[in-house]
């Protein structure tokens, strides 16, 4: 029997899309500001890393205590409560005058953005049935995608025109009326409250968090956001002063490369299905690799070439993490499932605002504004993308181990994965 949507559930959708948009470009927004804050801020290269990986710490620490009681309450009140801190902590970030109140503002937004997606999965989970789960949650995370291709080039031009403060302010606005829109029409979600029971939630999560076989996940998932973290905080300033883009052709990068992603993703994971998830994981890690070691090397470079090799190595970073977190959800029992995502969930956001602070640590802004040790920085991400395939090795071993053995008939001699 096909399922049909209702006009709520279409609502719900495109309401927790919305939310998950403007979670994701808050996020996002600050790193193409990098160069306009540094410069407005008089701040170094390793305060700014602080600035970045301060949502991420205090993100990856909400969750993880959030992720005990999240059960026990209406997730409308959780998700509005949380909402409603994300957009105080977006609206400071717009108002900062220095370098201290943006790094308090980027702390009371991690607090509250980082419980928000955990909460928009649960409310998923409660309103539709399994069998339609997957295309709900591929609707609600293309927000992910659009944030970078609407999101980023518009909050540029934003900054380029108003300043670095005023795409916070657009993401506090589309944020307050996204947030008055959940209060007024999204229901009470209160069935899980019916079987709750006492301490469960932070045994079990105790006990996940323990379990050796999860161990190897757990790894691959904070080294997986080591790229990203390490050189996205720097990307837009090296982009500006080491290759030669102006901050008004800026935008275009991050348009084309977001567009690239929203086009690559469904077949990346179309070849996932078809070819394994370790092998594609394997072959864009070394291909990002190579990539890499000749971008972070790169000087004074065309407008058209700085696209392309961006839109490259955004495929290849597209293809690890969709294959990457493709393989690790089957590594969790049923029962640990929820648990197990919102310790990696946490655990990335942790190690996410390592990277970034080491990376203020390793390059050095001039007073042109040239970034030095950039290319060190390339090295350093190499490293942890092989180690990370080695890790990803044990993951997909155990997960193979998991599957049942294929019986030897001749209608099953050949056996793909499923």
């Amino acid at each position: 029997m096909k399922f049909t949507f209702s006009k709520y559930q279409i609502f719900v959708i495109a309401l927790l899309a919305f939310i998950q948009f403007t979670v994701v470009l808050d996020f996002m927004i600050l790193s193409p500001l990098g160069v306009q804050v540094m410069n407005q801020l008089k701040i170094s290269t390793t305060k700014f890393g602080l600035v970045v990986s301060a949502y991420a710490f205090s993100a990856g620490i909400s969750g993880i205590l959030a992720a005990g009681f999240a059960d026990k309450f209406d997730r409308k009140k959780m998700l509005l409560f949380f909402y409603s801190g994300f957009v105080l902590g977006t609206a400071l970030c717009g108002i900062a005058p220095n370098y201290e109140f943006l790094l308090f503002a980027r702390v009371v937004t991690g607090i509250f953005g980082g419980v928000i997606a955990s909460i928009s999965f649960a409310i998923i989970a409660d309103l539709f049935p399994l069998e339609v789960r997957g295309r709900v949650m591929g609707l609600v995370m293309t927000a992910f995608a659009a944030s970078q291709v609407f999101g980023l080039p518009i909050g540029m031009y934003f900054s380029n025109l108003w300043g670095w403060q005023s795409p916070f302010w657009m993401v506090a606005i589309i944020s307050g009326l996204v947030g008055i829109a959940a209060a007024f029409y999204l229901q009470p979600l209160v069935s899980h409250l019916s079987g709750k029971t006492e301490h469960n939630a932070v045994k079990h999560l105790v006990l996940t968090a323990g379990n050796s076989n999860y161990l190897p996940g757990f790894l691959a998932t904070m080294l997986l956001a080591t790229g990203g973290y390490m050189l996205m905080p720097f990307g837009s300033a090296f982009s500006v002063h080491n290759l030669g883009i102006s901050l008004e052709d800026l935008p275009l990068v991050y348009l084309a490369t977001g567009a690239v992603s929203m086009v690559a993703g469904p077949r990346i994971g179309k070849a996932a299905d078809k070819y394994g998830k370790y092998s594609v994981f394997l072959v864009s890690s070394l291909i990002a690799c190579g990539i890499l070691l000749y971008y972070t090397a790169m000087g004074i470079s065309p407008l058209s070439f700085v696209i392309s090799i961006n839109s490259a190595l955004f495929i290849m970073i597209t293809g690890r993490i969709i294959s990457a977190n493709a393989l690790t959800s089957a590594v969790p029992e049923l029962k640990d499932r929820g648990a197990y995502m919102a310790i990696s969930s946490s655990l990335q956001q942790l190690s996410g605002g390592i990277a970034s602070y080491a990376a203020g640590l390793i390059v050095v802004q001039t007073p042109s504004g040239y970034i030095e040790g950039y290319r060190n920085l390339g090295y350093v991400v190499i490293v942890a993308i092989l180690i990370t395939v080695a890790i990803m090795y044990k993951v997909n071993e155990y997960v193979l181990s998991k599957q049942p053995a294929p019986v030897k008939s001749p209608e099953t001699e050949l056996v793909s994965e499923t």
